[in-house]
């Protein structure tokens, strides 16, 4: 079993702690569906999509993690007024910290 890493909690210097390395990854598009899975993300995690080009996260769509498991798939509907162009996705913790990047992909 992999142990977490080690890391120096910033508030608390000398408090060591065990961090979970959170991930996303994006596993296929298919009739404006993705597929996803994911590591380490808590309850209340959120995925966005995010515009490359832009840097700026949409709006829409945005799935919230609602299991209690950390492991798991999602699947995410693109709305239609979605342009076409190079995007990817970002999970992010209940506080709004970026946890986890996918690779990026194309819709369109």
């Amino acid at each position: 079993m992999e142990r977490p890493a080690l890391t120096v909690c910033p508030r608390f210097p000398l408090l060591i702690v065990y961090c979970m390395h959170s991930a996303i990854h994006f596993v296929e598009l298919e009739n404006r569906v993705i597929a996803a899975t994911y590591r380490n993300l808590m309850i209340r995690a959120k995925v966005v999509l995010v515009d490359k080009a832009s840097g700026e996260p949409l709006s829409e769509p945005v799935t919230t993690i609602t299991s209690q498991m950390p492991n798991g798939s999602l699947r995410i509907r693109i709305p239609e007024t979605i342009k076409a162009g190079v995007y990817f996705l970002m999970a992010r913790n209940a506080h709004g910290a970026d946890l986890a990047r996918s690779a990026e992909f194309s819709i369109g």
